[in-house]
């Protein structure tokens, strides 16, 4: 039977999960004629383990994707059932914002944005291979036989390769929540050369809510004062009814449980065969070893408004159903609950991150492209960060236009990816924000104004977005310039403030600017003292604060970052021999050749790659572009 080609796309997305979704409206939006694969069109944008977005670092994620031009901020901002910003009580750098997401409503609207985009196709098919020309990626091949030539793909496949979902005993080959899995592309992969991996995610059991007993539990409320994930959106345009998450704790009795029936759980037995997340462990792992802790957090979170069904965060596991129950009831509040859906682990293929550019295209493939947990990731916001990129850069081949990329001082987008691709592969990367070294640089509240300009380079924001941004920077400098001339006297009136806002008094005159920046007092608290200030958007003044507060800090981080760009803006040609460097030690070789490093400051975060490696490889090049 001959094999029918469709000729219709540039561009091929697989998957049309958190990754596959940016990746495909980015493709879109910059004029390429796209197709996006999914194994199910009703479960579009799905949220298989906890339906919330953002939360610490996650949250600076988000916000850098909207920056960009991306589609997840805008969605959240629409679909929340509780918004908190966390870690106030810390200072701005860890500042992060999280939303409890309607899940059916989340993946229902995401569809419809990718329903309404031109260029993009939605269809329901399983990919079964990739088409190459050589190495280049030309095209897909799906289950029925029909045969998709386009330019690029984008692999977007999340955690549905060869997965397996293990609870106990019951072992079956699906992907997440039941769902289809994708039982062929990994040998696709495979016979292409790609090398593959085994890693292994988990989520808890989901309950009915009808049988969970309130009044043993503490509530947890959204704040009252909404910050939009969003930068096109206001506090008042997403204002909506919010809905309360409960605080419980595990107890010994549940730990009992749990090492009674270790023997049974599919990861001390030895039937799981992935490495799972270390930030991110069981409930079984977490008793294991932590050995000496009574008790463990346990998070109830809505799944959404119009369900009773409820996510037990912070309690996945893989243990047997019976002991599942057992485990869940033993918890106060929990003790007559009902299992909706019972947890498990799931095992899939991915790829380590060594494999790809910063570009987030493979560096033996042209054409070919990844993004999400197929990369070695965990989240939807790391997947969501990729898809962008991976859209955008795939966009940029396929216009003859220069690539985008974001180092690790410009935003987490930048981290996450680095790491990716200079780090060894152990187990499903996690974004902290102890993993930036410029977090306070790289704040969830300046995204905008730190990435803004990339997504219009890229083409995904307007001239009008652009506008609104450099207005909002020039009210920044000029109420800073402002604050700085204003000069406040040691008169009675602020003798007076002073002391009621529980700071010492003038012995002469001092500016606004001063004043901010002691330790007790912030740009609010010294209004009183400045009659003429004007009247500014409230994203204006955080800045402005931050900016006065911190001047110091920020001062010394910027100074880093010019020496570490130094060291980025020193390429490595392409084709040099690692191993034929005199002076480099054997391991700094190996991991060099293995890696591909594109800059000196790339290769300085290898592992096995020393500080005295980097000054041989260094004086190497600098001879190697004098030839």
């Amino acid at each position: 039977m001959p094999t029918t080609e469709i000729k219709d796309y540039e561009a091929a997305v697989i998957g049309a999960g958190h990754a596959g979704c940016e990746a495909a409206l980015a493709l879109a939006r910059l004029g390429i004629e796209t197709i996006v694969f999914t194994l199910s069109v009703d479960e579009i944008a799905f949220m298989p383990c906890n339906p919330h977005v953002g939360g610490s670092s996650k949250g600076h994620l988000v916000r850098e994707v909207d920056a960009l031009g991306g589609e997840m901020g805008k969605c959240i901002d629409r679909t929340y059932i509780q918004s908190r910003m966390l870690n106030t009580s810390k200072g701005p750098a860890v500042h992060s914002l999280r939303a409890q997401a309607d899940k059916a409503a989340y993946s229902s609207l995401m569809r419809q944005t990718l329903e309404a985009q031109k260029n993009l196709t939605i269809k329901q098919a399983e990919v079964c291979e990739i088409l190459f020309e050589g190495n280049k990626a030309c095209g897909v091949k799906i289950f029925t036989g029909i045969v998709y030539i386009t330019k690029c793909v984008i692999i977007c496949t999340g955690v549905y390769l060869k997965s397996r979902c293990l609870c106990g005993e019951a072992i079956k080959n699906t992907g997440p929540n039941g769902q289809q899995s994708a039982q062929f592309l990994s040998d696709s992969l495979k016979k292409a050369g790609i090398k593959l991996l085994r890693f292994k995610t988990g989520t808890p059991a989901r309950i009915d809510g009808k049988t969970i007993d309130f009044d043993k539990l503490e509530p947890q409320f959204g704040d009252e004062k909404i910050v939009p994930f969003s930068f096109s959106n206001s506090p008042e345009n997403i204002e909506r009814k919010q809905f309360p998450c409960y605080l419980t704790a595990t107890n010994e009795k549940t730990h009992e449980i749990i090492r009674k029936n270790l023997d049974r759980s599919p990861m001390y037995s030895g039937v799981i065969k992935g490495t799972g997340p270390r930030y991110c462990p069981s409930i079984e792992d977490k008793v294991v070893k932590f050995a000496e802790k009574d008790r463990h957090q346990v998070f109830l979170e809505p799944q959404g408004e119009h369900t009773d069904e409820w996510y037990v965060d912070g309690m996945s596991s893989s243990m047997p159903e019976d002991v599942q129950i057992d485990m869940y009831r033993s918890v106060p509040g929990l003790e007559h609950c009902r299992i909706v859906r019972n947890a498990y682990a799931i095992e899939y293929d991915c790829i380590p991150g060594k494999l790809l550019k910063p570009t987030l295209e493979f560096k033996d493939y042209p054409g070919l492209f990844s993004a999400g947990q197929f990369n070695g990731s965990s989240g939807y916001e790391e997947a969501a960060a990729q898809g962008i990129i991976a859209g955008i850069n795939a966009a940029m081949l396929l216009l003859g236009k220069e690539s985008i990329t974001i180092d690790r001082s410009e935003g987490y987008i930048g981290v996450l990816i680095d790491d990716l691709v200079t780090k060894e592969a152990l187990e499903p990367y996690r974004m902290m924000t102890s993993r930036a070294e410029y977090r306070l640089l790289l704040r969830q509240d300046n995204a905008d104004l730190r990435l803004r300009r990339k997504g219009y380079a890229a083409g995904l924001i307007s001239e009008e977005e652009i506008h609104k941004l450099e207005e909002k920077e020039q009210l920044i400098t000029n109420e800073i310039l402002r604050l700085e001339s204003v000069r406040v006297g040691s008169g009675e009136k602020a003798v007076k403030l002073l002391k009621t806002l529980g700071s010492s008094p003038l012995s002469s005159g001092a500016s606004l600017e001063e004043l901010i920046r002691r330790p007790e007092l912030d740009y609010e608290k010294t209004a009183g003292l400045d009659p003429e200030r004007p009247v500014l958007p409230e994203e204006v003044k955080e800045q402005v604060n931050i900016e006065i507060k911190y001047r110091g800090y920020i001062a010394r981080e910027r100074r880093q970052v010019e020496q570490f760009k130094k060291q980025e803006h020193c390429l490595i040609p392409d084709g040099i021999d690692f191993n034929s460097i005199k002076g480099l030690r054997i391991e700094a070789r190996q991991k060099l050749q293995e890696f591909k490093p594109e800059s000196i400051g790339q290769a300085s975060r290898i592992q096995g790659v020393s500080p005295a490696d980097i000054a041989v490889l260094s004086v190497y090049l600098t001879g190697y572009s004098a030839k």
